[in-house]
């Protein structure tokens, strides 16, 4: 996400050792000599949220359950692959509609499965209704213990601070279901993937393979950070 730097300025130290999630000890493997991170926080008005049942609102985004007829609008954003790329689990590039249709159809059956807060959502623009992209919260594997909040956005929509105000929105609903911490997982090579991570609030925590098969960086927000700005130390 490119774009102004605006907000509160935090440096992130990562250490060593292990982060507890959900009360159990969880093992990521951190690199000892990472630099330091800035991380720049979301705008003010990115923090507007309210809910209603599986409905989000933010200031410019409205997030609601997938209907099969958004399939045309989803093939927008699934068929690109410089979206495709960055997914994990790994996904190609969706080919047609038909497919996208398959896609959803799989997505909605899954949804039905989860137990709140996981989820999934399309992403519009609220003025217009628009269909842009889709957030989630989901288990993540091998036991399903953490959450991972994702986003994704068509290309047209970058560099306008939407995907963080999608990621802020997934977040702020999980922890009004009584989550105290969720994460996102990265491909390293993904650098707006991991700015909108760090323009959300999260913290780099380490790198691990135990998520999907692949090398993922890690990035964990905490619910008493959410919008607190964190003050360079």
């Amino acid at each position: 996400m490119n774009g102004p730097r605006w907000g509160y300025l935090s440096f992130l130290a990562p250490g060593h050792g292990r982060h507890q999630c959900c009360g159990k000890h969880r093992s990521v493997d951190r690199k000892p000599n990472r630099k330091p991170e800035i991380t720049y926080m979301a705008k003010p008005e990115q923090h507007r949220v309210t809910v209603d049942g599986m409905r989000i609102r933010t200031d410019r985004l409205v997030l609601r359950p997938w209907s099969l007829q958004d399939a045309a609008a989803a093939l927008a954003v699934y068929s690109r692959s410089e979206v495709s790329r960055w997914l994990a689990p790994a996904m190609e590039a969706v080919a047609d509609e038909s497919a996208m249709t398959a896609v959803l159809k799989q997505w909605i059956d899954q949804c039905s499965a989860l137990e709140a807060p996981a989820g999934r959502w399309a992403v519009e623009l609220a003025d217009s209704g628009e269909l842009i992209g889709a957030a989630a919260v989901l288990p993540l594997p091998p036991d399903g213990v953490d959450l991972e909040i994702g986003w994704q956005l068509a290309p047209a929509h970058w560099g306008h601070g939407l995907a963080t105000e999608a990621g802020h929105a997934v977040a702020h609903y999980t922890f009004t279901q009584g989550v105290d911490e969720v994460f996102a997982v990265v491909r390293p090579r993904n650098t707006r993937g991991t700015a909108t991570a760090r323009r959300v609030g999260m913290e780099w925590v380490g790198e691990t393979q135990k998520y999907y098969g692949l090398t993922l960086q890690v990035y964990r927000l905490r619910k008493g950070d959410l919008d607190l700005p964190t003050i360079p130390t």
